[in-house]
């Protein structure tokens, strides 16, 4: 049995799956996915790619996409907790750069779709942390394109970091703990810049 909610957020194309967890003395089960179920409840989709990323505490990814080949993605935490974050950049959206935040976790096994036509980013808030997703295009690394994680316009509020306005890339976890940034993440271009340009 699962919980679909879709256009999450009021975002055309957001969905959000819960699945039933089974728990006893031995621990749990889930079933994580089941192509059957989801069509049964108008989720249709065809994956070609599974990714598992793993992440210390305070790593920051993103936000990512392919302006060419853009990837839809089905977001799930198998071990630790993140602040997974979807930012609308389709033109002609209502919801267009407006952004939507959820906690996935171990303990929740909530799933997020992300659908082609968003920027997609997270906060790893447990050390060790886990991230499988399935997506509906193969990654092209040449047509990836970024959004830098603290823009001025977007102004996404990551939960469990306390923001340096001054110097954002010194921001913190609330445990003192510092975020980490690829070389590529903190470099990459404003909202404004991003779709001025294109």
């Amino acid at each position: 049995m699962i919980d679909i909610m879709n256009n999450c957020g009021g975002f055309v194309g957001l969905t959000l799956i819960t699945p039933e967890i089974f728990q006893d003395n031995r621990g749990s089960f889930t079933e994580i996915y089941n192509k059957r179920d989801l069509e049964e409840n108008g989720f249709n989709k065809f994956f070609v790619q599974d990714n598992e990323v793993k992440s210390k505490k305070g790593v920051l990814r993103g936000l990512h996409f392919q302006k060419e080949h853009p990837q839809g993605k089905l977001i799930l935490v198998t071990k630790g907790e993140i602040f997974d974050v979807a930012v609308d950049i389709r033109k002609s959206s209502k919801t267009f750069g407006k952004w939507f935040g959820i906690l996935l976790s171990e303990e929740n096994r909530k799933q997020l779709y992300i659908p082609e036509g968003f920027a997609h980013g997270y906060l790893a808030l447990e050390n060790e942390t886990i991230v499988h997703y399935k997506c509906t295009e193969y990654y092209y690394p040449a047509k990836q394109c970024g959004i830098i994680w603290n823009d001025e316009d977007i102004k996404i509020k990551w939960k469990g970091l306390i923001y340096n306005s001054d110097h954002p890339n010194e921001s913190k976890l609330k445990d003192e703990s510092k975020i980490i940034l690829s070389h590529k993440d903190i470099n990459n271009m404003s909202f404004r810049n991003r779709f001025d340009k294109d």
